[in-house]
């Protein structure tokens, strides 16, 4: 890479389980302007602007053009759009840093879930042809994960409880998650999932500055430093995969840099409790790095801004000096098939 690209600012909405009196715009403005004002620009200031959101939870097409209100569109602005969370829209972002047409981007990702039924609106990621005519939902595609690790033996129901458990009381600090605290486990949603075991369905929107070079440390006191980004795709058949393990995950998390020396936070894409074992594993995360210290998204599942949050939220950490190297990863599709590592340094204290 021949530029330092670092995350200058971030910011996110209180994340609730519903928000019908507000439009995507009006969910949007607030976090937009939030990031702004923390790197100190105005949206003239922008060189760049990506965004990541899904006309299916809209329910109607080029929805996305509707959020651009809320950035403030004229004079005209370099922008673009990706149907992906918002963790991917970064990536593109990142990679229009790297060529120098900018030096400054605003990345912003939102869902409002609450409408409609996500585990139905989640099969229209399924194979056409084969899979998605038989309506297997999200959550029951997460139960034939979790089974195929119990029946490995990489994991069983009260260690998938403690998951749960640890996540909701590290986001008991977190004002923005959506369920903090104690929460039951509850009766099972398909087995072996419980209630616990599987995220919240919420709303919510999340937003980042990137910055290059030394514009970043102008920006920011502490930037939280790009060093690695990669992202990598499982066949799509689920078939023909093992699903007790995320050879993908491995892969760009090799790529991104992440095994060359030890991290010491990782912000995991896990919606459901199953999912953490499988990234622990393939990311070679042991119990020195502290995992998820937000809540992760057993406490906020805004769709299409959790991935994107789990980038903020570690370099978050960053930026308040809890941390010098962390991990964020980010996925999309049924039983993690796709995936992002990004990899987040700060400078030496």
């Amino acid at each position: 890479m021949t530029r330092e690209i670092a995350v200058v600012a971030f910011g996110q909405t209180d994340h609730r389980r519903t928000s019908d009196e507000l439009s995507e715009v009006e969910m949007l403005i607030p976090v937009l302007h939030d990031v702004l004002d923390q790197a100190g620009l105005k949206t003239g200031d922008i060189g760049f602007t990506c965004s990541g959101s899904t006309d299916y939870l809209a329910g109607r097409a080029f929805s996305f053009t509707m959020a651009l209100d809320g950035v403030g569109a004229w004079p005209p602005i370099s922008e673009s759009h990706v149907e992906m969370d918002g963790a991917w829209a970064l990536y593109e972002a990142w990679t229009k840093l790297l060529t120098g047409d900018a030096d400054t981007a605003l990345v912003y990702a939102y869902g409002k879930s609450s409408p409609g039924s996500v585990r139905d609106v989640l099969t229209r990621q399924l194979d056409p042809y084969y899979v998605a005519p038989l309506w297997p939902d999200s959550v029951a595609l997460a139960a034939l994960q979790a089974q195929a690790l119990i029946d490995a033996g990489h994991a069983d129901e009260p260690a998938l409880a403690g998951v749960a458990a640890r996540s909701r009381a590290s986001a008991a600090t977190n004002s923005h998650a959506q369920l903090r605290g104690s929460v039951p486990q509850g009766d099972y949603v398909v087995r072996p999932l419980r209630t616990g075991d599987c995220p919240p369905i919420g709303d919510g929107a999340a937003a980042v500055v990137l910055a290059a070079g030394e514009r970043a440390r102008r920006l920011c006191e502490r930037p939280a430093w790009i060093r690695g980004i990669d992202h990598r795709i499982e066949a799509h058949a689920l078939g023909v995969r093992d699903l007790t393990d995320s050879p993908s995950t491995r892969l760009a998390a090799e790529k991104a840099g992440a095994f060359e020396r030890p991290v010491d936070t990782a912000e995991l894409h896990a919606p459901f409790t199953s999912q953490e074992v499988v990234l622990r594993k393939a990311l070679r995360l042991d119990d020195r790095v502290t995992v998820n210290p937000s809540g992760g998204v057993l406490a906020a599942n805004p769709i299409m801004a959790a991935g994107l949050i789990r980038i903020g939220e570690a370099a978050a950490r960053i930026h308040r000096g809890e941390s010098d190297r962390a991990l964020a990863h980010a996925t999309s599709g049924p039983c993690l098939q796709q995936n992002l590592v990004a990899v987040l340094e700060g400078d030496p204290r």
